[in-house]
């Protein structure tokens, strides 16, 4: 699904943005680098991560066309607090931060989507710690993909999972074979269905 942009495409080229390719697996950024950009996926997905010592890692959030990441430190002038990944091959929008701020100082509107962007991300932190204070894995899993329907607005029942199992286990801080079970509980409770090993839900 296509979210609506948080900045109009033709509005951050106007500022000096430009388009950026990357291919799959390869980084865009690394958690504690300095930020210098602003970023807008345009096509393809961005996983936004942490990496443990073991190489493990903690998908923060999925990055999906229109969606923006590494704004947060453009804010607060500290390093990026994850690790961005490209998932598949992409097009990026890149803007370098005092174009940035040039344009959020000019555009009240613009200023106060960033807001609400930072108040929605926020208040998903609060609903992550949550779960994870739960052992329960049906409450983890059922809470993380009602969240993300609810937040890019889709209504349609069932909709089509675009997480990996391995992505879910990421994101919830579950084991993957964990994940496998519970998806399983889940289909036979009659809250999701799989059909051809996809996750409807």
């Amino acid at each position: 699904m296509v979210s609506t942009p948080i900045v109009p495409e033709e509005t951050l080229l106007s500022y000096g943005a430009t388009y950026k390719k990357v291919s799959k697996g390869d980084l865009v950024f690394m958690e504690g680098a300095a930020a210098c950009f602003y970023y807008q996926v345009v096509e393809g997905r961005v996983r936004w991560v942490n990496i443990n010592e073991d190489g493990r890692e903690f998908i923060q959030v999925m990055i999906e066309p229109g969606e923006c990441f590494g704004e947060l430190p453009l804010f607060d002038e500290l390093p990026y607090a994850a690790t961005a990944i490209a998932d598949e091959d992409c097009v990026l929008l890149r803007l370098h931060k005092s174009n940035f701020h040039q344009m959020i100082r000019s555009n009240f509107d613009i200023h106060f989507s960033f807001s609400r962007l930072l108040v929605s991300r926020l208040r998903f932190k609060f609903l992550t710690l949550r779960e994870l204070a739960y052992n329960n894995p049906e409450k983890r899993i059922s809470t993380m993909l009602n969240y993300y329907k609810r937040m890019r607005g889709i209504e349609q029942k069932p909709c089509k999972l675009h997480l990996t199992r391995q992505q879910l286990a990421d994101m919830t801080g579950l084991r993957v074979e964990t994940v496998i079970r519970t998806i399983r509980t889940l289909q036979e409770r009659g809250r999701l269905t799989i059909q051809r090993g996809k996750v409807f839900y």
